[in-house]
């Protein structure tokens, strides 16, 4: 077999990753995926006799370590070319539903193939259907971050493989993700009931969905504990009109009667902010009508618009009424690593849980949710099953942890890996200027709106998020509607970049968030160029 050169994958400017101890002591941003400089349409294969079937594809020695040595160097490079190229790429994908199933055979094939054979499936048919997160002229949605230390991580989490669901299955990954979460929740000052040495703790869901739900049923259950199971029907869950839909879903989940979610109304007097008086009322009521008030998500920076409840005076309701308080940060979170942006935290120390998703705005390759719990007891009370085929004697001396009573699955990947490597290659002073400079770039890009009179800017801009809408010269809402409909798919159909909307008092509002690692202020001002271009055509034609 041909001896495989040695390579190394540079990380960011001016720094490289290899076997060797690194002379610098971290790696720097903004551009963490900078480092991949090959090139897209030249990956070149060739076969070993030892590791090949006679068509080119692997022999079924699964895990050969040789095997895997040459063609995990060729998917980095082939994953380095799309990182290379990746502006080429229309950022929202242009097939029509079905085009894959034309393009792929009915069934598997029976004789391997090769892996040159697949990477050029790949690009020519795989490729065109992907909408591409990492572009850096993706502003849609909110971000799912990738770097090159998460990209490590997730690597090296693949190699080991293993299925953390207690401590004696892979104490290491217990023992990792206790401590990067307790270093996480300290860059965010939750307070020490959420570290691993009091009584709550720290576990990481796949998404802040999951992070809601296992919440929800801990509190569900405590209450039900003490008032009877026949009380299901009368628990009532409470958010605003901007909290996310994966509290409705929860809510489903839970067996919460549907209507028992109160989605309480939002003012843009309060910035889209959940009022303390409208829960009040809304509780007062549901206390009178005999209902039992359970569970408020609160939510530092809505999906909208980025809104921030004001978690102080609402702990203190929750408090009173003995509600579980439950603040999902989920994009906002990353921000609050940053101590100019920490007061958005101000009164956490009321919540019984918090989750921040680590995938969206922290570097972290998806999936990676925190979640944190103050009182570790409800949820494992809630979510533990014990069957005799999983008993040790770690697990039944009661001194460790065992994650499988803290999520929905029995079986857990060590996503800890990768938020730690992200975490120290890259540092925090680092994190913290990324975060900084996406903040920028999105005030950059407000800047610009304003000074176009035809906009108006309809939100406050609290992180990385813009909103806003062109102006029709008449003023009538419904028109004003459909332009900005018009406008959203003219943009979007283009290819160059990709924004959403949302509707926030009754208007037709777009989108657009800064969070792609990728992104520079030429992409900014592109975007802007583009969006005012289409706006003219639009309203020349109106």
């Amino acid at each position: 077999m041909r001896t495989m050169r040695s390579r190394s994958v540079a990380v960011a400017a001016g720094d490289s990753f290899s076997p060797a101890p690194a002379k610098r002591r971290g790696w720097h941003l903004p551009s963490p995926m900078k480092a991949f400089r090959l090139t897209f349409v030249n990956c070149f294969f060739s076969t070993s006799t030892n590791s090949r079937s006679e068509n080119g594809g692997l022999n079924l020695k699964a895990m050969d370590a040789e095997q895997l040595r040459e063609n995990a160097h060729k998917m980095v490079d082939f994953i380095a070319d799309y990182y290379k190229n990746i502006e080429t790429f229309p950022v929202l994908s242009q097939v029509e539903p079905g085009y894959l199933q034309k393009l792929l055979p009915d069934s598997a094939p029976l004789q391997p193939e090769s892996l040159q054979a697949v990477l050029q499936d790949v690009q020519t048919k795989i490729l065109p259907g992907v909408t591409h997160w990492q572009s850096p002229d993706y502003f849609a949605y909110f971000p799912s971050n990738s770097s090159v230390a998460g990209f490590l991580g997730e690597m090296l989490s693949a190699g080991i493989n293993m299925v953390g669901f207690s401590w004696i299955t892979s104490p290491a990954a217990t023992e990792l993700e206790m401590i990067v979460l307790d270093w996480l929740a300290d860059l965010l000052k939750l307070p020490n009931d959420f570290l691993s040495k009091g009584p709550g703790g720290g576990a990481i869901q796949g998404t802040a969905s999951e992070a809601i739900l296992v919440a929800l049923l801990a509190a569900r259950d405590n209450v039900l504990r003490e008032v009877g199971k026949d009380a299901l029907g009368r628990l009532v869950v409470y958010g605003s009109d901007q909290t996310h839909s994966s509290l409705q879903k929860a809510c489903q989940i839970a067996g919460i009667h549907p209507g028992n979610l109160r989605l309480l109304r939002t003012e843009t007097c309060n910035e889209y902010a959940l009022s303390p008086e409208s829960l009040t009322d809304a509780i007062s009521h549901d206390v009178t009508s005999g209902l039992i008030p359970l569970f408020l998500c609160a939510t530092v920076g809505t999906t909208s618009s980025t809104a921030v409840d004001p978690l102080l005076a609402l702990g203190k309701i929750t408090k009173k009424y003995g509600i579980w308080l439950h603040v999902d940060a989920a994009y906002a979170g990353s921000a609050c690593i940053c101590p100019e942006y920490r007061h958005h935290l101000n009164g956490v120390e009321e919540a019984d849980s918090f989750n921040m998703n680590c995938h969206k705005w922290f570097l972290t390759n998806f999936d990676c949710s925190a979640l944190w719990i103050k009182d570790r007891t409800a949820l494992i009370r809630s979510l533990s099953t014990n069957p005799e085929y999983l008993k040790n004697k770690a697990s039944q001396g009661s001194t460790v942890i065992d994650y499988k009573d803290w999520q929905i699955p029995l079986g857990r990947r060590f996503r800890s890996l990768k938020l730690w490597m992200v975490l120290r290659l890259y540092g925090v002073e680092n994190l913290q200027s990324y975060i900084r400079n996406h903040i920028k770039l999105a005030q950059q890009f407000e800047d610009l709106v304003a000074q176009d009179t035809r906009f108006e800017i309809v939100a406050v801009r609290t992180f990385s998020l813009v909103c806003f809408r062109l102006l029709p010269a008449n003023k009538n809402e419904e028109h004003a509607n459909k332009l900005n409909r018009d406008l959203l798919d003219a943009v979007n159909s283009s290819g160059k970049i990709f924004i959403t909307h949302t509707v926030l008092s009754s208007k037709y509002v777009l989108r657009l968030v800064v969070g792609a690692p990728l992104t520079e202020e030429r992409h900014i001002i592109a975007a802007w160029k583009l969006i005012q271009n289409e706006a003219s055509s639009r309203l020349e034609s109106a």
